[in-house]
């Protein structure tokens, strides 16, 4: 299903809208951007789920797919995007069969891949010099806020930019702010993911401690739950690590490679994150145990 919650969409003009890259952020995202009326074309590396894309989407207005960033971009007022890492959006911004080289002059380019700020101001200046217009808008919620329609969004880049882009990314956002100059989206969402790395540490040390304390850390839980301990980690993947389920949610993969660009951006600029390293290393002890696409909360595995 496009949707596990579906909602009610705004009456944005419709828009001639791209979407690069399909992967389980990306499909359901260009999916809302398609049933809330806009013209959607796709384009993913792997061809076969743009086809498919197009085939679900099928009563929506006009769905096509590209063969390359450029095709896919041509025309277009807004070209949304959500890949891998910053060379995967390299690849599909720049050179001959890049988007940049086939956007009409003044169209704009949101970037929801979670990359480095520094590419972001890269990919800013380039798109200037070619009289285009680039927003870093990295998104927290995970894949079952794609799903809903309920990401949170922290851009950086142009107010003019955004404000023309806001009313149509609300399709798949609960919230999209911005939040200061070119890279600001990015630096935003490694806070983001310092937060989350200590959260989801103390929350496994935590149902371990009690387990080993022979509670019943699902009664627990409920009742601290209510207090001051109290956090989105504990609400809604407490119980799932006392049951020792950790497949769905955002992968240990994907944290390490958040929590490189954090370490790499700490450097930069002297920040101390002596916890969020640590986190970082315990990560790659679940890579090691075999759980490199577990959910992020399986730290408690190691703990066992």
């Amino acid at each position: 299903m496009p949707s596990t919650n579906p909602r009610n969409y705004d009456t944005t003009p419709s828009r001639k809208v791209a979407f690069l890259g399909l992967g389980v952020m990306g499909y359901p995202m260009a999916g809302h951007l398609a049933l809330a009326g806009h013209e959607v074309t796709v384009y993913n590396r792997t061809a076969t789920k743009s086809v498919a894309w197009c085939a679900e989407y099928a009563g929506t207005k006009a769905p096509q797919h590209a063969a390359t960033p450029r095709e896919a971009a041509a025309g277009a007022d807004i070209v949304f995007c959500c890949v891998g890492n910053d060379d995967d959006l390299r690849s599909v911004t720049l050179g001959a069969d890049g988007a940049f080289a086939g956007m009409k002059p003044g169209a704009i380019f949101v970037d929801h891949t979670t990359a480095s700020a520094e590419v972001a101001r890269e990919l800013y200046a380039a798109a200037q010099a070619l009289g285009l217009q680039f927003v870093d808008a990295p998104v927290s919620g995970g894949q079952a806020g794609a799903q809903n329609g309920l990401l949170t969004v922290m851009c950086g880049g142009d107010a003019a930019a955004f404000e023309a882009v806001q009313p149509v990314a609300m399709a798949f956002s609960r919230a999209f702010t911005l939040l200061g100059a070119s890279g600001s989206g990015q630096l935003a969402k490694m806070v983001n993911q310092i937060c989350i790395a200590g959260l989801v540490q103390a929350l496994s040390e935590a149902v371990a401690f009690g387990q080993n304390a022979g509670l019943d850390m699902k009664q627990v839980l409920e009742v601290i739950g209510k207090g001051a301990a109290q956090s989105w980690q504990m609400d809604n993947r407490g119980k799932t690590m006392v049951d020792g389920k950790f497949d769905f949610g955002f992968a240990v993969d994907w944290m390490r490679k958040d929590l490189g660009l954090v370490l790499d951006e700490a450097k930069r600029n002297g920040s101390r994150v002596p916890v969020t390293a640590l986190v970082d290393q315990f990560y790659a002890d679940v890579q090691k145990m075999g759980g490199n696409r577990w959910d992020t909360s399986s730290l408690i595995q190691r703990l066992k």
